[in-house]
């Protein structure tokens, strides 16, 4: 049976068109970086480390005897290393690896641009990401001023609910009174509530026509960007959409090392509960952190998905040479 598979899916996905398109696409990134004195960097794809994100899955390679490695799921504390040793603003395309299932959206491996500014903080880089995107796509998308909204207004407007200060029986009416089905699972889990919903009410209504970007996270979903005080306090993070689908996800980057520490134990706490294996913290990273990162602010933007758009495509699996079923 394989080797029928083989013989007769073995052509790309991506036609010549679409191959193209890519190549042009990061052509233009390349060019918007040069142009503004931003340093391309390669970082290793293996780590010692794994994400300690619960929500996240790294692979699993055998480097060597007693030598468990992992493929990156980001290359993010690597160039923070960079950044900590004092390179200033800094760049990658490189592609990442994630343990999930593959799907129209999803391929376990794509292609990710990360990049970071010195001295900019997520307002800043929010700009800065809507030039970039306007540069790359310029006379492919056809795309308003750029819109800016906070996580709470967000909500309010497309989910009826305020993440804020709702309890998970107020959110999980608004839900309800949308047409969308909460597992039983998650009925009381406050937490869970707001992701369903963001998922199935507040994003999908994002960036209609336009670049959107959602700022100011709940501070449960800080990961790795500062916390600011307030009522309510936020976590300085955004996300940037076009027609409903998240292309970038981008902090103020947090400084620091005992209150990164802390997170990361709070997510190997998370995933025990969870059942998920123990991984090992990235006690490099800490390390930078100690020796002092500058102030900065840093995004992950997926290229596969920012080609979707570009090319017309409806799955990635038409802008990917060969996508997950044909590896």
């Amino acid at each position: 049976m394989a080797a029928v598979t083989a013989q007769t899916d073995w052509r790309p996905g991506a036609d010549l068109r679409t191959l193209r398109l890519r190549a042009e696409l990061l052509r233009r990134v390349r060019h918007f970086f040069e142009r503004r004195d931003v340093l391309e960097v390669q970082t290793p794809a293996l780590s010692r480390a794994a994400t300690t994100d619960p929500h996240i899955h790294s692979m699993a390679t055998a480097a060597g005897p007693g030598q468990p490695r992992f493929l990156h799921t980001s290359p993010e504390l690597a160039m923070k290393r960079l950044l900590a040793a004092g390179v200033g603003d800094i760049y990658q395309v490189c592609p990442v690896f994630r343990c999930e299932e593959s799907g129209a959206l999803h391929n376990p491996e794509f292609s990710m641009l990360e990049y970071y500014r010195v001295g900019m903080d997520h307002h800043d880089l929010m700009r800065d990401v809507a030039d970039l995107i306007s540069a790359a796509t310029a006379g492919w998308l056809r795309l308003g001023e750029p819109h800016f909204v906070p996580y709470g207004e967000a909500f309010s407007d497309h989910a009826g609910c305020d993440p804020f200060h709702d309890d998970a029986a107020t959110i999980a009416a608004a839900i309800a009174a949308r047409g969308v089905d909460i597992p039983d699972s998650i009925k009381t889990d406050g937490d869970a509530l707001i992701d369903l919903a963001m998922a199935t009410l507040v994003s999908p209504q994002l960036g209609r026509g336009r670049l959107s970007f959602v700022y100011d996270f709940p501070l449960q979903q800080a990961a790795l960007a500062r916390s600011r005080p307030g009522d309510p306090p936020v976590a300085e993070r955004f996300e940037a959409f076009i027609d409903g689908l998240e292309l970038a996800n981008g902090f103020h980057e947090l400084l620091d090392p005992v209150e990164q520490r802390r997170r990361f134990d709070a997510d190997l706490e998370r995933r025990r509960r969870l059942g998920l294996p123990q991984v090992a913290v990235d006690e490099r990273f800490l390390a930078a952190l100690e020796a002092g990162m500058p102030a900065c602010a840093g995004v992950a933007l997926g290229l596969d998905r920012l080609l979707m758009l570009i090319a017309g495509a409806k799955t990635l699996g038409e802008v990917l040479a060969f996508g997950w079923e044909k590896v």
